[in-house]
């Protein structure tokens, strides 16, 4: 698996319209058609086009980096997430460091990388035959061959692969040395959780190089024992956060080869629930919440209608976490525009009523826009993003990124009384944020297809807010300001306090700001406004 390749990959679904270079209707597309990125496909990705939208790089990183995955943590993509070890007695000691979840890696983890570098240059230096110890105290005899029959099923399964090239036999080769190591490890200590942790990464990475076609050993007999060694291993050290986020990419792994089955959905519970221990035990990892949120994507596709909003609305919530950590995470925007696509062609599909209080499907379609845009901005290269571009550009209110109503207090006086503070529409774009006076609201009009198109100037009297004066934006509560759900705007000049109709729209605008300075930030404030401008 290759960790250099530049756009994502998409899970081996069926294939989407955009995947097959048409442009079809907005209204004819299924939410499917939105291939999601994982954090693992990324790295895998190469000159794939876009699938369906699924969470389906999870573990092998690809929209399922969902939507998709560098490479959206195993070895290879913890493997888009972000993740050392201690020991200098031996090689494997000293690679089997527990690695940190690395930023824009994908599902796998780091560590295996690190343990596959250095074992390849030990390999040179150490002869196969030296590879083992010495034997135990008789005393201990008893246990090591209890512990050598447990450990004979993974050897054997390790020893029957077979790479599909000479890259893929080259780093089998250290893969099986790594796993006669670490099996000599746990037969001297069979509390070593790190030799466990590591060994069920030689599992998981090994299972990367069976072949579609082979079927011995298979890919989920390596992945099955792989989650075994997680097991053992967590039981032996609870708050190990590392094993629990690459034992849930293993079990997602297994699950994606079940299809849409019952076996697979109790495979994808058991994913999420080690991806809430993994973030519980590491609140501050954006991969493993993007990840959290692909397995849950995954989920609703499988369970009762009636469950379904419930899943979706949580996997939206672990989307929105992981930008909120790390505001540039392309693959957890991506993926959040796609689940709000989809959210929105369910709602269209069930044919229910939306009440006052939720979101409307063009709402959701709007909304889905704007994360798609901010992740193509961010990565204008990823193919993937330029097809589901176009088949939601039409839904962002052009030549804006969103439109909305704010309430704001009078220019020049932010300590205005309740009474005096008016709700009105703001704009925003790739250069801020701006309030829109009554007389240029009436020029805003609607298109017929459905675009929003401004004409006219705007008065200097009305609040503006631009990019780089932006120094922070977050939720607020205050006495001083009227009910609602407060938004405070830090600038150079000051702070902007302004209040959104409710908690909900509040997280558009803050998601929608950030995402503006972020790209700005990153220089691609240009690709933004080719976006929206046309």
């Amino acid at each position: 698996m290759s960790a250099n390749t530049d756009e994502p990959e998409l899970e081996n679904r069926e294939k989407s319209e955009l995947e097959n270079g048409e442009n079809p209707e907005i209204e004819s597309i299924d939410k499917s058609e939105i291939p999601k990125v994982e954090v693992s496909e990324l790295e895998s990705i190469e000159n794939s086009e876009i699938e369906k939208i699924e969470n389906s790089e999870l573990v092998n990183g690809g929209v399922q980096e969902t939507i998709v995955s560098e490479s959206d943590p195993k070895i290879n993509d913890v493997k888009e997430t972000e993740i050392g070890s201690q020991d200098s007695s031996s090689v494997v000691e000293e690679v089997k460091a527990k690695p940190e979840l690395k930023k824009d890696e994908g599902n796998r983890t780091f560590t295996m990388r690190e343990l596959l570098n250095e074992l390849k240059e030990e390999e040179s230096e150490i002869i196969d035959g030296d590879s083992r110890t010495s034997a135990s105290p008789h005393s201990r005899e008893s246990t090591q061959q209890q512990q050598q029959q447990h450990n004979n099923a993974a050897i054997d399964l390790i020893n029957s692969v077979t790479g599909l090239d000479e890259e893929g036999r080259s780093r089998q080769r250290i893969l099986t040395f790594a796993a006669k190591r670490y099996a000599n490890t746990i037969e001297r200590n069979p509390e070593d959780y790190d030799a466990l942790y590591n060994w069920a990464l030689v599992l998981q990475e090994s299972a990367d190089n069976v072949g579609p076609e082979s079927s011995s050993p298979s890919k989920d007999s390596l992945l099955e024992e792989a989650c075994k060694k997680y097991d053992e291993a967590t039981q032996l050290c609870p708050t190990l956060h590392d094993a629990y986020y690459n034992w849930a990419i293993a079990i997602s792994d297994r699950a994606k080869m079940r299809g849409r089955t019952k076996e697979a959905e109790e495979l994808w519970k058991q994913a999420t629930r080690n991806y809430e221990k993994a973030v519980h035990l590491n609140w501050n990892s954006p991969q493993a919440l993007n990840n959290w949120g692909l397995a849950l994507q995954e989920l609703s596709a499988i369970v009762p209608v009636r469950e379904k909003q419930t899943i979706v609305r949580t996997a939206i919530n672990k989307f929105r976490a992981a930008i909120r950590l790390q505001f540039d995470f392309h693959r957890a925007i991506y993926n959040l525009g796609t689940v709000l696509y989809g959210l929105a062609e369910d709602t269209i599909r069930t044919g229910d009523p939306v009440n006052a209080k939720e979101v409307s499907p063009d709402e959701l379609y709007s909304q889905s826009a704007i994360y798609i845009a901010a992740a193509h901005s961010l990565k204008p290269n990823y193919s993937v993003y330029r097809s589901a571009l176009r088949l939601v550009r039409s839904m962002l209110p052009l030549h804006y990124l969103k439109v909305g109503y704010l309430t704001a207090p009078p220019v020049g006086n932010p300590v205005a009384a309740h009474s005096d503070w008016k709700r009105t529409q703001f704009v925003l774009n790739h250069e801020g944020l701006q309030q829109i006076n009554k007389g240029d609201q009436k020029q805003l009009s609607q298109s017929p297809s459905g675009r929003l198109v401004a004409a006219g100037t705007v008065d200097k009297s009305v609040i503006k807010i631009e990019v780089p004066d932006i120094v922070s934006v977050s939720a607020c509560s205050d006495l001083t300001l009227p009910p609602g759900a407060g938004l405070c705007i830090d600038t150079v000049n000051g702070p902007v306090y302004l209040v959104a109709d409710t908690w909900e729209s509040l997280d558009g605008w803050l998601d929608g700001i950030r995402l503006v300075y972020t790209i700005f930030a990153r220089g691609k404030s240009d690709v933004l406004a080719g976006i929206i401008t046309g």
